[in-house]
């Protein structure tokens, strides 16, 4: 990942925290890929220099999660598949644009030369727009969520829906960030 190491260890903590968490709710197990994916992605060369191929096992495999996304649920809204597919397309977007620089490799050289862009700028630019507008609508709505729970704690925290929503914010965030540093 371009841009500080610092920046780039906290996105891989976010992501890893929010992968861990989806995991631990069944119905979020797609979720809990993408941010295992993001995390990945988003370890700084400087620590780990991926092998070349890497890049086209991971475009593959959410190739395969953003199809997977779109196939009708019970108990997932359209809406919300939409966005998972939205999602994946997104981490293939990145992974190719990484594999089509030539991997890691070329990351380096870029820096070197001043930083050579990765990916479509309009692209990236509606991708931006897309997540920076579902952050947004997703904080709107959590910081509306009516607090009050139901009387002895009944429901577990790890299935209540606002932290669904909150991993699902988590993850945005990420991709939004991961999409700057494009």
């Amino acid at each position: 990942m371009h841009g500080p190491p610092v920046v780039a260890w906290l996105l891989v903590a976010l992501s890893a925290t929010t992968a861990l968490s989806c995991v631990l709710r069944r119905e979020a197990r797609t979720e809990a890929l993408l941010g295992a994916g993001m995390a990945l992605m988003a370890v700084p060369l400087s620590a780990y220099e991926p092998p070349r191929w890497a890049p086209a096992v991971l475009a593959v495999v959410f190739a395969g999660t953003a199809v997977h996304a779109l196939r009708p649920s019970a108990h997932r809204a359209a809406t919300h598949r939409v966005h998972h597919s939205v999602c994946a397309g997104a981490m293939v977007y990145m992974a190719a644009a990484s594999a089509g620089a030539g991997g890691a490799h070329a990351d380096h050289a870029g820096h070197a030369a001043g930083g050579a862009a990765m990916g479509t700028p309009v692209l990236t630019g509606l991708l931006l727009a897309y997540f920076a507008g579902y952050v947004l609508r997703a904080g709107t709505r959590l910081a509306a969520a009516d607090p009050a729970a139901p009387a002895g704690g009944a429901i577990r925290l790890r299935h209540a829906p606002e932290v669904a929503a909150a991993c699902r914010a988590a993850m945005a965030m990420g991709m939004f960030a991961m999409l700057l540093t494009m």
